[in-house]
């Protein structure tokens, strides 16, 4: 097999999710210097994940329109240039408007760079390909924390955008120098109604709620916003069902199992996406840590997601994707709401197994759930699926963030004093609690939902085996 094309791709991985980590031990001080509070900051957070969610489902075509590596060189050099317009923000909306433009390039990475592997991968070489571009992915959350950590205590937080320059450019050269000419497959035309009734629902909610709680504009923009926003997601709705290839084809929320997991990640991560932005911000706004400090405890998260990779399969096979995603939401949930306890005075050491035992079924959740989204669709379905599917996570993890920094500010409101401790701990509980609805879904899944996949039998698949194999056994001659 040849590596040098999927590490070749995983370079722009390994650039976008470590720096999807490293913001958010830096925002106390991105806010202290560009005159604005770390909870206002919650806007540059959602900038990034709408502008995913935006032009994620139009990645392929653009890629087919001209030609995929040379979309992916191009998404490299817009992060790269948005990375340095953050580092050159010297306000709030400057410093959103360059996240914004960072998650243009973010969008187009992840997406191409599966499909250039794909095209590219002999099938029996898939799954080491595989292997080996998300290896730097993963490894990438486990540093960002302490390396963004590090700059902005030792340097300045511009650095943790700077570093994003020689990494880019490194993976442009080796993207020029060793990735083929990818031809592009004949495509379907754009959905350009539905790319602009889609962007308006998802930053018109987004933004609009995550404005409802400041004071930069005043509270009828927000309502406003938020108002469009679910006006164009429901003319959307309307509208999909009348065209022959809409953006986001919702007939695929027909199979029951992508319908029960698009619902239940999205509750599920309208809580977990709000952890990477309340907990840095609770260890140094109310716990007196450094940035450094800080990326030193969160990052044990991550190491434990990494660790949980190598079991997962095991345990799919030995009690189901039902089982495993029930379990693992609610263990999620509450060790939400126990790291919602911490005080001052907790052991570090406690509080670091706390967070590593979070990454760890929440490890078992996302991959079970990517398994049995698609665990039961026709192979014509899994292309709508997959756009869907790309999209919610995003438009999720925003709407956590938003609804995080709109539960700290009413928090410190009510109780007519600053943003202090009980704020956070009232968050957590809040946003603890949202991940804990995203059981119901699951709980009407069906027992042997995605078994194919997963290899589990339930007792009655296993006492129909037995059968079978008695009656197979009765029938042999005997000799």
């Amino acid at each position: 097999m040849n590596r040098i094309i999927p590490l070749t791709l995983a370079t722009a991985l390994f650039m976008e999710n470590m720096d999807s980590t490293v913001i958010a031990t830096s925002l106390p001080a991105i806010a202290e210097d560009i005159g604005t509070t770390p909870v206002a900051l919650k806007l540059a957070f959602t900038a990034y994940f709408v502008a995913l969610a935006i032009f994620i489902p139009v990645s392929a075509w653009v890629s087919d329109r001209f030609g995929a590596k040379n979309v992916f060189r191009a998404a490299i050099l817009v992060f790269i240039l948005g990375s340095v317009a953050c580092a050159l923000s010297g306000s709030l909306p400057e410093f959103v408007m360059a996240r914004f433009l960072k998650g243009i390039g973010g969008a187009m990475m992840a997406p191409l760079a599966r499909l250039i592997l794909v095209r590219t991968t002999e099938k029996p070489d898939l799954v080491n390909a595989m292997a080996w571009l998300t290896i730097p992915a993963l490894v990438a959350p486990t540093i960002g924390p302490p390396i963004g950590g590090f700059l902005t205590t030792f340097l300045s937080w511009h650095w943790i955008f700077l570093i994003n320059v020689p990494i880019g450019l490194i993976g442009i050269a080796l993207v020029t120098r060793f990735l083929p000419e990818i031809e592009g497959q004949e495509t379907r035309p754009l959905d350009w109604f539905g790319f602009i009734l889609t962007g308006i629902a998802f930053s018109g909610v987004v933004f609009g709620l995550s404005l409802l709680s400041m004071p930069l504009l005043p509270v009828w923009v927000a309502i406003v916003s938020t108002v469009v926003g679910f006006a164009a997601g429901a003319a959307y709705v309307l509208y999909a069902r009348r065209v022959a290839f809409p953006l986001l084809d919702l007939r695929v929320f027909a199979n029951a199992p992508f319908r029960t997991t698009v619902i239940g990640t999205t509750l599920f991560l309208i809580g977990v996406g709000a952890v990477p932005f309340l907990l840095p911000l609770m260890l140094q706004l109310a716990f007196g840590y450094s940035p450094f400090e800080s990326g030193l405890i969160v990052f044990v998260s991550a190491f434990g997601a990494l660790l949980m990779k190598f079991v997962a399969k095991p345990l799919f096979s030995a009690v189901g994707f039902r089982t495993a995603l029930l379990w693992s939401t609610v263990l999620s949930a509450i060790l939400i709401m126990v790291t919602g306890t911490f005080v001052p005075e907790t052991p570090i050491v406690v509080m670091m197994t706390v967070i590593f035992a979070s990454g760890l079924v929440r490890s078992v959740y996302f991959t079970g759930q990517n398994a049995l989204a698609f665990a039961e669709l026709d192979t014509s379905a899994t292309g709508p699926a997959a756009a869907i599917h790309a999209v919610m996570r995003p438009i999720a993890t925003a709407l956590g963030v938003a609804v995080a920094g709109i539960v700290l500010e009413a928090s410190a409101h009510l109780r007519g004093d600053a943003l202090a401790l009980p704020d956070f701990h009232f968050s957590f509980l809040v946003v603890g609690g949202i991940s804990l609805i995203a059981v119901l879904p699951f709980i009407t899944l069906r027992r042997d939902a995605g078994t194919e996949v997963s290899g589990h039998m339930t007792r009655a698949q296993r006492e129909a085996l037995v059968e079978r194999s008695r009656t197979v056994e009765a029938r042999s001659p005997r000799f």
